[in-house]
């Protein structure tokens, strides 16, 4: 009978281990779900604080799998200049035609690049042209 007793002692610590267990799952998982909430919250307000423009921009970047940002720097201009565009354009898809010993996938993210920033360029003219149609306060 003594055994019994002993073996049910034994079992309570096991118990009490189990429930701080359990309880601190608990706790990390509401945790986890809170900074979930807060991240998504403080993305929404992100993307509405970047405007319609932004939304067009983030599209064509997903359109073209390139970001502004990036299309750039394949290109090597800074500002979104029409004729630094072409002009590098040119000269970057002469220099990696596969006829010259070029690269056709470096090429092709040449020309992903430029119509990234012609997008860019048209999405720049139209607000432009909403801005200039809004009436003066």
């Amino acid at each position: 009978v003594e055994s019994r007793g002993l073996g049910a002692t034994m079992l309570c610590p096991a118990k009490y281990l189990a429930q701080i267990i359990v309880m601190g799952v608990q706790v990390v998982g509401r945790a986890f779900a809170r900074a979930l909430r807060q991240e998504f919250a403080a993305s929404r307000a992100a993307a509405d604080a970047r405007g319609r423009a932004g939304h067009q921009s983030a599209a064509a970047s997903n359109l073209s799998g390139l970001s502004l940002q990036e299309a750039q720097q394949i290109l090597n201009v800074s500002k979104l200049s029409p004729e630094e565009i072409q002009k590098n354009y040119e000269h970057l898809f002469k220099v990696n035609d596969k006829s010259v010993g070029g690269s056709f996938y470096l090429q092709s993210k040449v020309v992903r690049a430029r119509e990234r920033l012609q997008e860019e360029l048209r999405i720049q003219a139209q607000e432009d042209r909403e801005k200039e149609q809004m009436p003066k306060t």
